[in-house]
This record gives C-alpha cells, structure tokens and sequence, in this order.
C-alpha cells in the first residue's frame, strides 16, 4: 500500500486555496461590493441584499403605501426573493473562474439564465 503524505496534501489544498482567496479579492476589488437589487413595476419599492439574501437596502416611496401593509409587505418579501437570486447570480460569476461550479451551488450561488425574468440587464465579472 503507497503511503500518503498527509503534510504535503494539506500543504498543496493550502495553497490552493490562498490563490483562489487572493484572485477572488482581486475581482471583488475591481468590481465593488457584490449585491442584487429588484424594484417593483411601478417603481416605487426597491430592494437590496448581500449575497445569501441579508437586507442591506429598502426604499419605499409614499405612493406604496397606499395599498396597506400586507401588500406592502408581500411585495418587499417578493422583491428580496428576486434581489436575493440575483446576488446569488452575480456572486456564481465572480467566483466561477476560481471556484469549482459544484461548490457555489452548495453555497447557494447559482447562475440565472438569461431568459428568465430574474436575470438583471447588466452582468457582472462576464
């Protein structure tokens, strides 16, 4: 039985890693911050979120408030699910050049497709 250098994988998985760190510090320093944004129809609702769906922005004009809150409330809920898959795509393509495809899907980052209504106007790190 050949023997296993126990020293040497961890060694090579290391760095491995602090190249895939480095170079994806370097497309988030060139690109900014990685966010997805959605805003209602009528323009009077916007959402922002962190990848993985943390609320980072909210606006709310005083038009949308004329529909009560539950429908407020609905719509926020629906425009963060959307925001929240876009953050996701945009994330995928960031780190898809340096990150395995299996291994941002387990993260929950994965890409949209183009014809799908999520999909944003502009890409990102493409």
């Amino acid at each position: 039985m050949a023997e296993f250098d126990i020293e040497l994988a961890t060694s090579r998985i290391a760095e491995q890693a602090s190249r895939a760190g480095a170079e994806a510090s370097a497309r988030f320093a060139r690109s900014g911050p990685v966010v997805g944004k959605a805003t209602s129809p009528d323009s009077t609702i916007e959402v922002q979120v962190a990848p993985g769906g943390l609320l980072t922005g909210l606006t709310i004009h005083r038009s949308a408030l004329r529909h009560g809150s539950a429908v407020l409330a609905d719509q926020i809920f629906e425009l963060a699910q959307r925001a929240t898959r876009r953050a996701g795509d945009r994330m995928y393509h960031a780190l898809a050049p340096v990150v395995d495809r299996e291994q941002l899907e387990t993260l929950g980052y994965e890409p949209i497709p183009d014809d799908d209504p999520d999909a944003d106007t502009y890409t990102y790190g493409r």
